[in-house]
């Protein structure tokens, strides 16, 4: 396999001290390594600040509340929407998106409807579909793909009739790195009156996001893939719609008045804000907002650009690697290697530290149109060089040899 040629680096893995010298760490789609800022502010959080929010009359309930709603409108600037109040925390974008289904869907959705879906979708924007489906009898078409892993937006444009009411599509594909053009996707699902869903999931970590300018209606994404805590996310839509929408868990926060006659709800964001939240992952993903502004979305746009065509020429030299998705996919690149499965592809580069995801990467019906049963992917962030591609392309060369 050829040596890759260098490329100027974020270098900036001495941000993240999980990351140890001599560890390829290329799973960033699957979840973002955290930097010491983030670490730091959620250790202060704990250690420091802590105490709940929207509920204590004492000084540190009421800062603890202020940190709280600035990381919400922290997010909203970061994204392009137009005020806080459209940004509802959840848990991530699984959680995000069966919001919508089991809100909005319910709300809004009747036999005979239609909604479209992708054939590169993730499990969470395929499997909450068809739980709505089961309860209201909608039905779902989906979009097939391009020769070269792109959501096929000329397919989608002849498919879409006055009876799909959303079309629920990844912004930039998990498995393949394909990037949806998005403002494109949104005049096709408005000329019929249909409201537009992204998973921005993958988009978020590496390309600006604004969603006033896609003309979405929904937008979906985690804190973990944006190198914040787990168990915080996003859901993103414009006020109307939040308000046509009811509640669909129960509880504290969420509440406007409470009799065991009638409850009153809360207006959005809270009605859709059960319990207790996650505050001190709200404070961790405003620190990661802050330090990937830092850097700049477009320098590690153009920074994973840069890796993953070194990373697809390079393997594409070898004969028994068969490259998926697209040569501009944006930092992730899918590959198989003939006679070989992607599990012990996997094992053996960790015995070389090097570290991938081998599987169907939450997206079997896209691995039944690909022809297999599973791949190998690397996926980059801000921490990944030149050198973690050529430990990558070295593991490969020990993997070849081993099984001959």
């Amino acid at each position: 396999m050829a040596t890759l040629a260098q490329t100027r680096p974020l270098d900036r893995v001495s941000d993240f001290p999980a990351i140890p010298a001599g560890w390829a760490y290329l799973d960033s789609a699957a979840t973002a390594q955290k930097p010491k800022p983030v670490i730091d502010a959620i250790d202060r959080a704990y250690a420091e600040t802590y105490a709940t929010v929207h509920r204590g009359v004492y000084q540190r309930s009421a800062d603890m509340t202020l940190a709280y709603e600035a990381a919400r409108a922290r997010v909203a600037r970061f994204i392009g929407a137009g005020s806080a109040d459209e940004i509802v925390y959840v848990r991530g974008a699984t959680e995000a998106i069966n919001l919508v289904a089991q809100s909005w869907g319910l709300a809004h959705l009747r036999p005979g409807d239609r909604i479209l879906l992708s054939t590169l979708e993730h499990h969470s924007n395929i499997v909450p579909w068809q739980l709505i489906r089961e309860r209201t009898g909608i039905e779902i078409d989906v979009v097939p793909l391009t020769e070269d892993g792109r959501v096929d937006l000329d397919a989608m444009a002849a498919m879409i009739t006055p009876a799909h009411r959303l079309a629920a599509l990844a912004h930039v594909s998990n498995v393949l790195g394909s990037v949806l053009d998005a403002k494109r996707a949104a005049e096709i699902a408005h000329s019929v009156g249909a409201k537009l869903l992204l998973d921005g999931c993958q988009a978020v970590p590496r390309l600006a996001v604004d969603v006033a300018a896609l003309h979405c209606d929904f937008y979906a994404f985690s804190g973990h893939k944006l190198y914040g805590p787990t168990g915080i996310g996003v859901l993103w839509s414009r006020p109307e719609i939040l308000d046509s929408m009811p509640p669909w868990q129960g509880g504290g926060a969420m509440i406007d008045r409470v009799t065991f006659e009638r409850t009153t709800f809360a207006p959005p964001p809270a009605r859709f804000e059960a319990g207790t939240p996650h505050i001190v992952g709200a404070l961790g993903l405003h620190a990661a907002v802050d330090y990937v502004e830092a850097i700049g979305l477009d320098a590690i746009h153009a920074h994973e650009a840069a890796l993953v065509k070194q990373t697809r020429d390079a393997l594409r030299t070898v004969n028994s690697v068969r490259l998926f998705g697209p040569e501009d996919a944006a930092g992730i690149v899918s590959f198989a290697m003939e006679g070989v499965h992607p599990h012990d592809v996997g094992t053996i580069l960790d015995e070389a530290k090097v570290a991938i995801r081998a599987g169907h990467h939450c997206a079997q019906p896209l691995m039944a149109h690909l022809g297999v049963d599973a791949t190998a992917r690397a996926s980059f962030g801000v921490y990944s060089g030149p050198g973690h591609v050529e430990a990558l392309v070295r593991g490969l060369d020990r993997v070849a040899r081993i099984f001959g």
